[in-house]
């Protein structure tokens, strides 16, 4: 089963006040493990943002109002581009996977405004796994934060000083895994990259190539033959292979 694990930053909370999502970020899996295959783009909103915002997400001050100097390890976003250039690649990167989200409502929302925007098919609320929900209700009465879930988790968050899409997707991927049963040592999810295609890193399942050869030997084979005809007619095993 393939599933999308998936973040968002936005300039505010509403986007029928004119808020844009500014950063996406998503990682892949596949039957609970993550593949290596990532999607992360800088969206430019094509507005100011509050100075709230700024340090927040990382993000430099070239749409910020007033504009303010840039620090180290922030970006700009007037150089990237508007969502509609990036819309069809994000579309065909989720594909009808499932999307495992932190409260998936509000990510939703954005998403289908942008899209529908554009008059492109929105994304179904059925396609959307939310894990805010299901920490709620494993944990009712208690914190169900990120942040809160990494402490009880025991999952190392101490790089989410910035909230990066994909810094915190990668996170929820492990938090999701410790919701719905646990990790096991052999994923790694630490290893997972940032968008590249190549590496080691980047396996997941294939089909084979060429079907492994059959271990059974001659002799098996007409043994079996022999003690499937002495069965008679009425033999089970003769009747499927009609």
């Amino acid at each position: 089963m393939r599933e999308i694990v998936l973040d968002t930053e936005t300039t505010g909370f509403e986007p029928n006040d004119g808020d844009r999502i500014v950063e996406i970020g998503a990682l892949e899996l596949f039957n609970h493990v993550p593949t290596g295959k990532t999607y992360h783009q800088y969206i430019n909103p094509e507005r100011y943002m509050p100075n709230e915002a700024f340090g927040v997400h990382g993000i430099g001050p070239d749409l910020l109002s007033p504009p303010r100097k840039a620090e180290p390890g922030q970006v700009t976003l007037k150089d990237k581009p508007v969502f509609a250039q990036i819309a069809q690649d994000f579309v065909n990167f989720v594909g009808d996977a499932r999307l495992v989200i932190h409260n998936a409502a509000f990510d939703m929302k954005f998403l289908n405004a942008e899209l529908g925007w554009l008059k492109m098919p929105k994304l179904p609320m059925t396609q959307a796994l939310d894990t805010l929900a299901i920490a709620r209700k494993k944990y009712p009465g208690s914190p169900a934060s990120l942040d809160a879930l990494c402490r009880r988790f025991g999952i190392d968050n101490t790089a989410r000083t910035l909230h990066g899409a994909l810094l915190d997707s990668e996170i929820l991927a492990e938090v999701y895994l410790e919701l719905t049963g646990g990790r096991q040592p052999d994923f790694a999810l630490s290893r997972v990259g940032s968008g590249g295609e190549d590496g080691e890193n980047q396996w997941r399942p294939q089909k084979r190539g060429t079907p492994l050869a059959s271990r059974i030997t001659n002799e098996e084979a007409a043994a079996h033959t022999a003690f499937v005809e002495a069965m008679g007619d009425g033999a089970l095993w003769k009747k499927l292979a009609d």
